[in-house]
C-alpha cells in the first residue's frame, strides 16, 4: 500500500461547470472566496497589535554565517508608518512612482509597505538590472515606463555603478551612503536612516484610510523574454483577493503561521507573495540568502537543516538539486521532510520522474509522502491563481481557487487557458492598446498557456501544463512543434541526467536538443542519454522525435536574460544567444561532440 499523505486541511474542490456547444468549458469553484480587508498596510497595523513581538522577517546580514537579524510585526509596522510619513511629505503625484532597485531584505519590505500605505506605487525591479552593467538599456526602459519620484537602492556601493552611470531624471535616491557616490543625476540624495527616523502621525492613518482598492498598488515587470519587460499594475483588491485564495486553500495545511524560508526575488511574483502571505497569516519569513544555482544552493541546505519548515517553495530545478542532495545527505533528508507538510512548485511544469523520486525520499525518510502542489499564475494574475487542493498523484497546475472562473478554449488536441477574477490585472501601465489582445470579449484574461485534463473524463482531477502558444514552431516541412510540452516530456524521460534542455528545429527538417547534464558529461552519460532518446522516439513523429543532441558546459546566464530570477529558461533568448551551438547540431558531416541518435524500432 502506498503510504498516505501527511495530513491536510483542503476545502473542497468541487467545480460548478459549464460546456458550450463550441466545446468551451467554463469552471468556477462552488466555495465562495473568504472575506478579506483590501488594505495591505492596515492588515500590517492589525497584525502589529495581534502579535507585536512576534518575528515577520528574518535574515542574515553579512553572509550565510552570519547570525539572523530578527525584525517583528511592532517593528515592522513602526519603520513602515515612517517611510510612509516620509513619502507623504514629498507631496508626490501619484501618476509617478517608487523604485526598489535592491534585493530581498527587511528594509526593502518595509519600503514597499510605506510606499502602499503612502499610497505612491512602487515597483521592484530584478537586481540584476542594475548588476549587469553594459548599457543598463533594461533599467532605462523602465525608469521611462514607471517615471520614478524616488529610488531605493539599500546599499550605495552595490548599486554605485547604476547610480552614477545612469539618468534617473528628477528622482530623489534613498540610500543607506550618499557620500560613497560619484556625481549623479539625482536631484538629492537622501541617508535610509533619516527616512526611518521621520515621524509619523495623522497624515499616515488618512492616507491609510484613503486607500483605493482600484487604484495603482504595484507595477510587477514582465520577465521580457521577447522584448521589454511591461509594467503589470497590481491593486489592493488583487493582492488581497489573491492572497485570501491561498489562506483559504493552502494555509491551514502549509502552516503559514508558523516560519517559512523562501529564496523567491521579491521582484517576481511569487516571492511578493510568499512575503505578503506570511504577512496576512501572521507567520515568520526567514529570507534565503541561497539560489537553486552551482555555489549558492549549500546555504538553501544549511537553513533547511536549521528551520526545518512545514512549507518549501521551489522552481522544478530547484527541486531537482535538492534531490541530489537529499540522496547524498542523510541529516538533510531527516530534517527536511521532519516537518514539511506540503511543498509548491512554480515557474514550469515539475516532471512526473522527478516527483517521484522526492516521494520515494520521502517515504524512506518519515514514512509517508508529501502533499505537493502547483502554483500556477501570472504576473497578470498577481501570482498563483490555481493550486493542486485535492487528492492526486498526477503533477499539473491544478484547478481554480475561490474567487476564479476558468475559461477552457478549445485549440487543436489542448485547451487555451483563459481567466477572469479580483485577481485579474486591469492591464498594463501606459499600454491601453494591449487590452484587445489581453482580454477576450468576455472580459477573460488570455494567459497565452495550454492546459490538458489529467482525466479526460473528470476535471475534478486537475489540469496540466502542455505548453506556451508563443513558443511553438514549425519545422522547415511546415510540422508544428509544441515545444513546451514536448521540453517537459523530455525532461521526464531524461531525468535526473540532465539539468535543463532547449527544443531546437525551426525551420528545420528535424528536430534536435541542447542539454544541460546534472553531472560531469562522460562516455557513460552519453550513452545513457542516447538509449533513453531511442526510446523515447518510439513511436513518435517529426513533431517530437530527436534526432541529434549538444552538450552545453557555459551555464544559464542570469545576466544575459538566458534565466530568469525564479529559475526558469528563457528558451527564445537562449537559442539566440547560442546560435552557434545550435549551427553546430545541423552542420555536415555531424562533428564528433554532437551525438546522433540511433533508431529503435517499433
Amino acid at each position: 500500500m502506498i503510504p498516505t499523505f501527511k495530513e491536510t486541511f483542503f476545502p473542497s474542490a468541487r467545480m460548478r461547470e459549464e460546456r458550450r456547444i463550441d466545446g468551451t468549458i467554463l469552471a468556477t469553484p462552488e466555495l465562495p472566496l473568504i472575506e478579506h480587508l483590501c488594505n495591505l498596510p492596515a492588515e500590517l497595523a492589525a497584525r502589529a497589535a495581534e502579535h507585536p513581538e512576534k518575528t515577520y522577517l528574518a535574515e542574515r546580514r553579512g553572509g550565510p554565517s552570519a547570525p539572523w537579524t530578527y525584525c517583528s510585526y511592532a517593528q515592522m509596522n513602526v519603520t513602515v508608518r515612517a517611510i510612509a510619513a516620509w513619502i507623504v511629505a514629498q507631496q508626490i503625484p501619484r501618476d509617478r512612482s517608487l523604485l526598489i532597485l535592491s534585493g530581498n531584505s527587511i528594509l526593502h519590505a518595509a519600503v514597499k509597505y510605506g510606499a502602499m500605505a503612502a499610497r505612491l506605487p512602487a515597483c521592484p525591479i530584478s537586481v540584476n538590472y542594475s548588476l549587469m552593467g553594459g548599457d543598463y538599456g533594461r533599467l532605462k526602459h523602465v525608469i521611462a515606463l514607471v517615471r520614478p519620484a524616488i529610488v531605493f537602492a539599500e546599499q550605495s556601493s552595490m548599486f554605485k555603478a547604476a547610480l552614477e552611470a545612469v539618468d534617473f531624471g528628477d528622482s530623489v535616491l534613498v540610500t543607506d551612503d550618499p557620500a560613497a557616490l560619484g556625481k549623479t543625476s539625482f536631484r538629492r540624495c537622501v541617508f535610509t536612516a533619516d527616512v526611518v527616523a521621520t515621524a509619523a502621525g495623522g497624515s499616515v492613518d488618512a492616507s491609510i484610510r484613503a486607500i483605493d482598492a482600484d487604484e495603482p498598488s504595484i507595477y510587477m515587470l514582465t520577465s521580457g523574454s521577447t522584448s521589454l519587460p511591461k509594467a503589470v499594475i497590481q491593486t489592493q483588491r488583487m493582492l488581497a483577493s489573491n492572497l485570501a485564495q491561498g489562506r483559504q486553500v493552502l494555509g491551514a495545511t502549509a502552516g503559514w503561521s508558523d516560519r517559512m524560508l523562501d529564496w523567491l526575488p521579491w521582484s517576481h511574483v511569487s516571492g511578493a507573495y510568499t512575503k505578503m502571505g506570511t504577512l496576512t497569516s501572521g507567520g515568520s519569513l526567514f529570507i534565503d540568502g541561497g539560489r537553486p544555482i552551482p555555489g549558492r544552493f549549500d546555504e538553501t541546505l544549511a537553513n533547511l537543516k536549521e528551520l526545518t519548515p512545514k512549507f518549501f517553495i521551489n522552481v522544478p530545478s530547484g527541486y531537482a538539486m535538492l534531490a541530489d542532495a537529499l540522496e547524498r545527505d542523510a541529516e538533510l533528508r531527516l530534517k527536511f521532510f521532519k516537518n514539511l507538510r506540503l511543498a509548491l512548485y512554480g515557474g514550469a511544469g515539475l516532471p512526473q520522474p522527478l516527483y517521484d523520486r522526492l516521494q520515494r525520499l520521502a517515504v524512506e525518510s518519515v514514512g509517508h509522502r508529501i502533499f505537493f502542489t502547483a502554483g500556477y499564475g501570472a504576473t497578470e494574475t498577481t501570482s498563483g491563481c490555481m493550486a493542486i487542493y485535492f487528492p492526486t498523484e498526477e503533477v499539473g497546475i491544478g484547478l481554480p481557487m475561490p474567487g476564479l472562473t476558468m475559461k477552457l478554449v478549445p485549440n487543436a488536441d489542448r485547451y487555451e487557458v483563459r481567466l477572469k477574477g479580483p485577481m485579474i490585472t486591469p492591464g498594463y501601465l501606459n499600454a491601453e492598446d494591449e487590452r484587445a489582445r489581453m482580454f477576450d470579449d468576455e472580459g477573460f484574461y488570455r494567459t497565452g498557456d495550454a492546459a490538458v485534463f489529467n482525466d479526460p473524463h473528470d476535471l475534478g482531477k486537475g489540469l496540466k501544463f502542455a505548453g506556451r502558444l508563443s513558443e511553438e514552431f514549425k519545422l522547415g516541412n511546415g510540422t508544428w512543434v509544441t515545444a513546451g510540452r514536448l521540453r517537459d516530456s523530455l525532461l521526464g524521460a531524461l531525468s535526473p541526467l540532465v539539468r535543463d534542455l532547449l527544443i531546437c528545429g525551426e525551420n528545420r527538417e528535424w528536430l534536435s536538443i541542447l542539454v544541460w547534464p546534472s553531472q560531469p558529461l562522460t562516455d557513460e552519460l552519453r550513452l545513457s542519454i542516447g538509449e533513453r532518446l531511442a526510446t523515447f522516439n518510439v513511436g513518435r513523429g517529426a513533431s517530437e522525435r530527436i534526432r541529434r543532441v549538444g552538450f552545453l558546459t557555459e551555464p544559464p546566464s542570469v545576466d544575459a536574460h538566458e534565466v530568469s530570477d525564479k529559475g526558469s529558461i528563457n528558451q527564445r533568448v537562449a537559442l539566440a544567444r547560442r546560435a552557434a551551438d545550435v549551427a553546430r547540431l545541423y552542420t555536415e558531416p555531424c562533428a564528433a561532440e554532437i551525438l546522433t541518435i540511433a533508431a529503435l524500432s517499433n
